[in-house]
């Protein structure tokens, strides 16, 4: 019998948190922190999917009933996107899953399970290849258009499609900068983060300051820089409201700035630390997503010595992500010290992959 292999990495967000959502650039890298699934034929008409780290089986029948999928199973999801094109599973599997990318934690666990299923079928029952954008893009339709869910698709590009990436979420085009020596370190606050509700409440309040102005401004697009001077735009809704549009135009700046800096032929580490702690300051004060102990933990890793460092994902809990400057393991102490559940350096890694054997 066969085996099928299956592995994607998590992401981190550089610039572009709560972007994606409103069809806006984001810049985004795979790590080398990876979930990982072995799948071997077992003679049944079921999956028997056992997740390793959290003691869990579930069984998920052959003829199972795809009308009802509850929120957050993005298995039957993936398995009812993929029956919409004809991939239809013949035999069962027993398939373990394993991951060392720390859950609800803002480094994409949940997308990189989707992703390792959806290639794991694909390899099984699809005869046609598939590229790693249109793994990307049937990964966003199971977690986002199928589960209704308020995300963009900055998680499945980056893990699909590997390196750092600018993402233009409009036209699904791609810039890929390869081998970017960047030290990142990332610092875990333990802090379950409401992902779901967070999404919800602020990609609303940001579509509904976006459509204020534009009823009154009919020509006006979230994306024209030029045009977004924000005193004159944030005086035209309501002051609850101007966090959310200002930090939608200060976070779209930011994140085409950073793009310039990633095309220059000498990366300068030091403006690409300057801009994430700007995004960050967007991010807490306008946003605010953060909490005292992530609080905490950018302060000292700035003050450790950290080129920039920001919250990453929705918010609320999480982890945060640091640029080191050959001084890792200082930052990675003061993320401790600070109440960091955990800490560590990881490197910028490849996408995904699939392996018979």
């Amino acid at each position: 019998m066969s085996k099928i292999i299956s592995e994607a990495p998590g992401r981190i967000c550089l610039f572009g948190d709560h972007q994606d959502y409103l069809s806006l650039p984001v810049i985004a890298c795979s790590i080398d922190r990876f979930m990982r699934l072995e799948a071997v034929e077992n003679n049944s008409k079921f999956f028997e999917i056992i997740f390793s780290d959290l003691d869990q089986r579930i069984r998920i029948p052959l003829k199972d009933n795809l009308r009802k999928i509850k929120k957050g199973d993005y298995l039957k999801a993936a398995l009812k996107v993929l029956e919409r094109r004809n991939v239809i599973p013949t035999k069962g599997y027993r398939i373990l899953i394993n991951s060392n990318i720390p859950i609800n934690s803002g480094l994409s666990s949940s997308s990189a399970l989707t992703i390792v299923w959806i290639n794991f079928l694909l390899a099984a029952f699809c005869k046609k290849k598939v590229s790693p954008t249109e793994l990307a893009l049937l990964a966003y339709e199971t977690e986002v258009i199928e589960q209704k869910t308020s995300g963009g698709k900055m998680d499945h590009f980056s893990i699909s499609l590997g390196d750092t990436i600018f993402l233009d979420t409009k036209t699904d085009n791609v810039k890929s900068y390869k081998e970017l020596n960047l030290e990142l370190i990332i610092g875990v606050s333990g802090i379950k983060k409401d992902t779901y509700g967070g999404l919800a409440h602020l990609k609303s309040n940001a579509l509904k300051a976006i459509k204020n102005v534009q009823n009154k401004l009919p020509n006006f697009k979230i994306d024209d820089i030029k045009k977004n001077t924000n005193n004159d735009i944030l005086d035209l809704i309501d002051g609850d409201l101007r966090p959310y549009l200002h930090a939608a135009i200060k976070n779209h700046s930011i994140t085409l700035a950073a793009k310039k800096e990633f095309e220059k032929k000498q990366l300068d580490q030091k403006s690409i630390g300057k801009l994430m702690n700007q995004h960050h300051f967007v991010l807490k004060n306008y946003l605010k997503i953060t909490t005292p102990l992530i609080d905490k933990m950018v302060d000292n890793a700035n003050k450790s010595g950290a080129l920039g460092s920001k919250i990453v994902g929705s918010g609320g809990g999480g982890c945060i992500v640091a640029i080191g400057n050959n001084n890792k393991e200082k930052i990675i102490n003061s993320l401790k010290e600070a109440g960091a559940v955990d800490a560590f350096s990881v490197n910028i890694s490849n996408g995904v992959k699939i392996k018979i054997i």
